[in-house]
């Protein structure tokens, strides 16, 4: 093992390791009293469920993460990157295409591997408590529109950057992250309307005291809106949700219809509030921006160890080629990822505080954020009291009691503001 591989290995290890000691502190914390902020939602029955449900989702992530480890070392330590390079290559066909081929076969092979996973998770555990209603047509549905998605898109898009990196010489980095930003761009902005009614019915919402109260907020925080839908979410799961999409003129809110069904109006204003705090405060823009610098710059480390014969022997490759160091530099990555994931999740937090105090500041009810916040921690057996290092690693937003508790606090500041 060489330098790069003892990084490789060490990296994947370390990765593992934090999982693993993170996801068992989490449950153990799990087991404290239930917040007080909660007491009246959520009595034994409920607290002893929500335990239940994070065991078994936390066993199961923990089974996949550790069996993709131990497969990924096992195909790399008997030879499977040469082996499968030099069956490809065998074909005749030119770099890139052979590339393709490559990168394309282990994508598949990795969803194979965690089709079992998926399957599990759906069928088993969310059907256990409640949650699935997704049909095995449903799901099979899903997973060929998905996979055909991936072949439409993915391939052109894989075929480009291989080219530009095998074509186009010292700036093949800054070809590539061009073309890769501007594509993704360009399916955020045609998604709405293109890809994501492939899985879901969009339909509007209908005339009524809902609309109303969404469409005359808007208009007080003036925020133009295309067009008000309801996702037929309840098709696949009762849990619930709320986003937006698009970008200017063309934004649009979704809401889940178990999400209409199980809150009353002010709630369902106020959630809608803190979605749009988050373009009000520019966190939208902010993300993509990082997104696209940290794309720009993993595009530029790549150049730099492209074709690297050490590398490359890290892995027993007898062949130098452009795939092969992008996936060997994306496994070198591993730790680079690991601190920027950490970085990227406290800026999200943050984001999400000041979102919520958006709501509550613009909003006349915001503080029924609050209340909508514990009515989906209910519906939705979430953990209530997770470790502060799995929060650390893992969350993006922060842990629902102390939002609830800012979002009271922020509250009554604005209250004692306006009595003074």
């Amino acid at each position: 093992m060489n330098i790069f591989a003892t990084v490789v290995f060490f990296a994947l290890l370390t990765t593992f390791l934090l999982k693993l000691v993170s996801e068992l502190l989490n449950l153990k914390a799990s087991e404290a009293p239930v917040p007080q902020e909660f007491t009246a939602l959520f009595d034994e029955e409920a607290s002893r469920k929500s335990r239940e449900y994070l065991r078994a989702t936390t066993t199961l992530s923990l089974c996949s993460a550790a069996f993709d480890l131990a497969l990924l070392l096992f195909f790399w330590f008997s030879r499977g990157f040469n082996l499968l390079d030099n069956l490809l290559r065998g074909f005749g066909y030119d770099a890139v295409v052979t590339g393709v081929l490559y990168i394309g076969t282990m994508l598949l092979v990795q969803s194979l591997i965690d089709l079992p996973f998926s399957i599990y998770r759906t069928f088993v555990i969310e059907e256990k408590f409640g949650f699935n209603k997704t049909t095995p047509s449903v799901f099979a549905a899903d997973r060929l529109k998905t996979l055909l998605l991936a072949l439409l898109l993915g391939t052109p898009l894989l075929y480009a950057v291989l080219w530009f990196f095998e074509s186009t010489g010292p700036l093949a980095w800054l070809w590539a992250w061009c073309g890769v930003t501007t594509l993704s761009l360009l399916l955020q902005y045609v998604a709405p309307t293109w890809i994501m009614p492939l899985f879901n019915k969009f339909v509007p919402l209908e005339e009524g005291e809902l609309k109303r109260a969404i469409m005359h907020y808007a208009e007080t925080v003036s925020f133009p809106l295309a067009g008000i839908y309801v996702i037929d979410g309840s098709r696949r799961s009762a849990k619930a949700n709320a986003f937006f999409t698009g970008f200017g003129k063309r934004k649009r809110i979704a809401l889940f219809d178990t999400l209409i069904s199980g809150h009353p109006v002010d709630e369902l204003v106020a959630v809608l509030a803190h979605e749009i705090g988050h373009f009000k405060k520019k966190h939208i823009i902010i993300s993509m921006v990082l997104s696209i610098v940290n794309l720009g710059a993993l595009f530029f480390l790549l150049s730099l160890f492209m074709n690297n014969r050490q590398l490359f022997d890290a892995f027993f490759m007898t062949h130098l080629s452009v795939y092969g160091s992008l996936i060997f530099f994306m496994l070198l990555y591993t730790p680079v990822e690991l601190i920027l994931s950490v970085f990227l999740q406290v800026l999200s937090r943050k984001h999400e505080y000041e979102a919520d105090f958006y709501a509550v500041s613009t909003f006349e009810k915001g503080v029924t954020l609050g209340d909508a916040l514990r009515n989906l921690s209910r519906s939705n057996l979430s953990n209530l009291t997770p470790h502060p290092f799995y929060v650390f690693l893992n969350y993006s937003h922060p842990p629902v009691v102390e939002r609830i508790r800012r979002i009271r606090a922020h509250a009554d500041a604005l209250q004692s503001t306006s009595l003074n």
